[in-house]
């Protein structure tokens, strides 16, 4: 048996491509639409992907099942559990096979047998792995999906916080208990090979490490310390961070099968004449880092750094908006990968960064000021000081003066926030506040960003206060 790991880390996504080397078969398990990694592993392995296997109707990314399926055949294995509005929609016009507790599937020698493990979402499974050709009757390894991760364990809050499911997320909390109870009884030898890592919003505290097994997770794993039901719903309905408002339209998507990309060419660089009337009505988003567009950029486009891409496109884009780029040729091969594997595929053309800037178009700019500069008129009330940080971060410790609003959901609060004063922009170390600078510039308001961020107000001794509160019925809390 041959297994290959692979991981985007932009979006801390794990994938897994399972081959017999006897009969020259291989499957993916839980593939990302940049389909291409796996095609190209299995060539050079010598083998041919026949089957897709997926653990649920991911949310945090487009799946590439289908791609796969489209391009290759590959046979699905998808679930057919949970309620009929959780059903995979396109699995029909492929070949599939859609399981359910207790089914078994076999890629050359290599045995899965799928287990029901719902919380995550009613849907979920995992798969036991027993690699037959090596002689063994009994399983080696589970491929957990976003059920159980490395020092973690799958939120049950999504399709009620991303999706608008009410009544889901505690309902999906008593599964999860009763899943996690069940995972418990597996061999402490099972090697543990998740769907997500460290920086996934699909659960709290995930480990950085690849892989784990059964014993070790049960031992160190917070959430499965839990003996008592109610204390463990309790503990993993607390601190989730915030779910990005674009996992909705992943279930969506992947439910109903992402559009087939094949070998699609980048999209085109476009005239910069063009770009004055575009940016009137379609959004225009500039991929220089922020130091860059802070200092000349295009009236009326919004920057997010090529590196900050992956994880504020989702929030920040309107999925049902054209989408132009400003960037170096340099990018684009990497900004279309993460925006295609995040489901936004109305990106229509490219403007070159250089060349946008000869043209004299980039006329507009915003001042970054240090908190030593910033902090008597904070204080004084004359500015309005904005934190955009997480409410972890904000209940964690604050600038007394600022007022919350969290960057994911900026674009829909701004009607809130009064134009009559300066906005100053905060964020930990003014990243993430550098993109909101941007918004509010393009909204009309006069900004500055806090450079420097929360980190530096701290270090040059400014006052900042704290709201955090302790959840308690967290195994091994003492404080409580």
């Amino acid at each position: 048996m041959l297994l290959k790991y692979f991981y985007d880390q932009k979006l801390a996504h794990a994938s897994y491509l399972v081959g017999c080397q006897k009969t020259k078969e291989a499957v993916i398990v839980d593939p990302g639409r940049d389909v291409e990694q796996y095609l190209e592993m299995a060539q050079l392995e010598g083998l041919k992907l026949t089957a897709v296997a997926e653990t649920h109707i991911h949310a945090d990314y487009v799946s590439g099942a289908r791609e796969l399926a489209d391009r290759v055949g590959a046979k699905l294995y998808l679930s057919d559990e949970g309620p009929a509005e959780w059903k995979y929609q396109y699995a029909s016009n492929y070949d599939s096979q859609l399981v359910k507790e207790g089914d078994v599937f076999e890629i050359g020698n290599i045995k899965f047998e799928v287990l029901h493990t719902p919380g995550h979402t009613p849907e979920s499974i995992s798969f036991l792995l027993t690699d037959q050709g090596g002689g063994a009757d009994e399983p080696m390894g589970i491929f957990t999906g976003d059920f159980v991760f490395v020092g973690s364990i799958g939120r049950p809050d999504l399709l009620e916080e991303a999706a608008g499911i009410q009544g889901s997320a505690e309902a999906g909390a008593h599964q999860l208990y009763h899943s996690a109870e069940r995972f418990k009884q597996l061999p402490d030898y099972l090697q543990v090979w998740p769907a997500h890592g460290a920086g996934s919003a699909c659960g709290k505290g995930l480990g950085a490490i690849p892989s784990s097994t059964v014993g070790y997770e049960k031992r160190f794993n917070p959430a499965l310390q839990f003996e008592d039901e109610s204390s463990f719903v309790q503990y993993i309905l607390a601190d989730q961070p915030e779910a990005p408002k674009y996992f909705a339209v992943m279930k969506r998507v992947n439910k109903e099968g992402p559009q087939v990309l094949g070998e699609t060419k980048l999209p085109d660089f476009l005239d910069t004449e063009q770009l004055s009337a575009i940016v009137n009505d379609s959004l225009v988003l500039d991929l220089s880092p922020s130091a860059e567009f802070a200092e000349a950029h295009v009236p009326g486009t919004i920057n997010i750094p090529l590196s900050m891409l992956a994880a504020w496109a989702g929030w920040l884009v309107d999925y049902e908006r054209t989408v132009y780029l400003i960037a170096i040729e340099s990018q684009l091969s990497e900004a279309m990968r993460v925006l295609h594997k995040i489901g936004i595929d109305q990106v229509q053309g490219v403007f070159e960064k250089t060349k946008v800037r000869a043209a004299g178009l980039a006329s507009e700019s915003y001042k970054s000021e240090s908190p030593r500069e910033l902090s008597p008129r904070i204080e004084s009330g004359d500015v309005r000081l904005i934190d955009v940080r997480s409410d972890s971060e904000w209940n964690a410790s604050h600038i007394p003066q600022a007022e919350h609003h969290f960057l994911g959901h900026l674009l829909d609060q701004l009607s809130d926030i009064d134009t009559s004063l300066p906005v100053v922009v905060q964020c930990q170390s003014s990243a993430r506040s550098a993109i909101a600078a941007s918004i509010f510039q393009n909204a009309g308001f006069d900004v500055i960003n806090l450079a420097g961020g929360f980190q530096v107000w701290k270090e040059a001794g400014l006052a900042a206060t704290s709201n955090e509160t302790v959840t308690c019925g967290i195994a091994g809390n003492s404080t409580c």
